[in-house]
């Protein structure tokens, strides 16, 4: 079995796979090319086009993360080769913690002290419960539900989203276009935990962004083609004075790195971190991407990603 690596740290996942592996060639991407060729697996995250070219023998692939757009939009896919990505592997608790922070960020005001501290201005705000904070969670699969399940034991009123029915104790469960709507007009804090489909491209669009009440504010640790950027710096309105929309914590973007002149740096009440909510721990990651490699030389049946549906 030859597994090629490609990714950031692919040296770390190179010797910790040939450690759990010790049959198995495995090589990174920075190899020169004639160790490349001919390998039976791609372990990789964003790989180019010219690497996936060039293999012309993979019988499978395992994406380094959750996310698979960047996979299946790039030009260089071989067809009907099986690909199976991450399911949590460690991810879930630091997205987790990166949602409370937000959540808690407008809940408690400290978007506005932070405004008023550039004032020298000493005002305190009523304290918002959190059990009038409802809080809005759109995507329910496993970081999702943990993400859901973790703001409701924090005492939030959390309204969970998904394409097809749910059931989640403690979450008040949506599903399709009307729960959609129903929970767009319910929450506070909406944070966006779907995948990245032809069907979520831009749903957070104007009229989702409408249907929030007054002073709502976003969340998105998730996918950066899920918001209409015009349409949210439209929400926010100009400058410090609040619009519709009360701000927006952004992680995720459609181009990355976030281009220097793109107006979502400077706007006032708008926090950007370069798509570090969810970072992926090799240590927990290691036995998933171990198990689905050894499933697929088996011949094992395993979860693989479907790429009509995106994910």
């Amino acid at each position: 079995m030859k597994v090629l690596v490609h990714s950031d740290d692919a040296e770390q996942w190179r010797d910790a796979l040939a450690e759990r592996l010790p049959d198995a060639t495995v090589v990174t991407s920075a190899a020169p090319a004639a160790e490349r060729r001919d390998a039976d697996y791609l372990v990789a995250w964003k790989p180019g086009a010219p690497l996936l070219r060039e293999q012309t023998h993979l019988k499978g692939i395992v994406n380094l993360g959750a996310g698979v757009d960047a996979l299946l939009n790039n030009p260089g896919l071989p067809a009907d080769v099986p690909i199976v990505k991450l399911r949590d592997a460690g991810m879930a608790g630091p997205i987790a913690d990166y949602v409370r922070y937000g959540v808690l960020h407008f809940q408690r005001d400290f978007d506005r002290y932070g405004r008023q501290q550039a004032r020298a201005e000493w005002r305190e705000h009523a304290m918002v419960d959190k059990a009038d904070w409802p809080v809005g969670v759109l995507g329910l699969g496993a970081i999702g539900a943990r993400v859901a399940e973790t703001l409701a034991a924090d005492g939030f009123p959390v309204h969970g989203w998904s394409r097809t029915p749910k059931a989640l104790e403690g979450i008040a469960c949506h599903h399709g276009e009307a729960g959609l709507e129903a929970l767009l007009g319910e929450v506070m804090s909406l944070v966006l935990l779907l995948p990245d489909t032809p069907a979520t491209d831009r749903l957070i669009d104007a009229r989702a962004l409408a249907r929030l009440p007054e002073g709502a504010s976003l969340i998105n640790p998730g996918r950066g083609r899920l918001i209409d950027e015009a349409a949210l710096l439209a929400a926010l309105g100009p400058g410090d004075a609040e619009g519709r929309l009360r701000g927006a914590i952004l992680d995720a973007f459609p181009e990355e790195p976030l281009p220097a002149d793109s107006p979502l740096w400077t706007h006032p009440r708008i926090w950007v971190t370069p798509h570090m909510a969810g970072p992926t721990p090799l240590g927990e990651a290691l036995n998933q991407v171990v198990e689905s490699l050894e499933a697929f030389e088996a011949g094992h049946p395993q979860a693989t990603v479907d790429p009509a549906a995106g994910y």
